[in-house]
């Protein structure tokens, strides 16, 4: 046995979103994110909030207008299934991508693309890049 906790997959990001009601419309949109909390009442940071996702992945959102851009996180990834459906679905969504589209890796592909708040977001081919 090791000493080790052994994490075996990412349970959720917790950020400061600058307009709370358009970053879930964005990811509703592009991922099909649905509302899993919704908690506007007073909380331990007195802000609305809500936790979207899906069975796999959870987004807790906190309310900030005054937030600094990107708030420190450089990016975070998803694995992407329909990988190659990214770039249309941006395009239809208006969705930022960044380095002109697909970077190509020694194992996966990315797009970078741009949430309301700024955030990079990697969307991955292959999982953890093939690592």
């Amino acid at each position: 046995m090791n000493n080790f906790l052994q994490a075996i997959s990412l349970d959720h990001v917790n950020m400061s979103v600058k307009d709370l009601e358009k970053t879930v419309e964005f990811y509703k949109k592009l991922f099909g994110f649905e509302i899993r909390k919704d908690d506007n009442s007073p909380n331990k940071l007195d802000v609305p909030s809500k936790i979207i996702g899906n069975d796999s992945i959870k987004l807790c959102l906190y309310e900030d207008p005054q937030m600094s851009p990107a708030g420190g996180i450089a990016h975070f990834g998803f694995h992407v299934a329909n990988f190659d459906d990214i770039m249309n679905k941006c395009k239809e969504l208006d969705v930022e991508v960044l380095y002109d589209g697909p970077v190509e890796f020694e194992k996966s592909m990315s797009v970078y693309i741009k949430d309301p708040s700024g955030y990079d977001i990697e969307l991955s081919e292959v999982a953890g890049g093939g690592l």
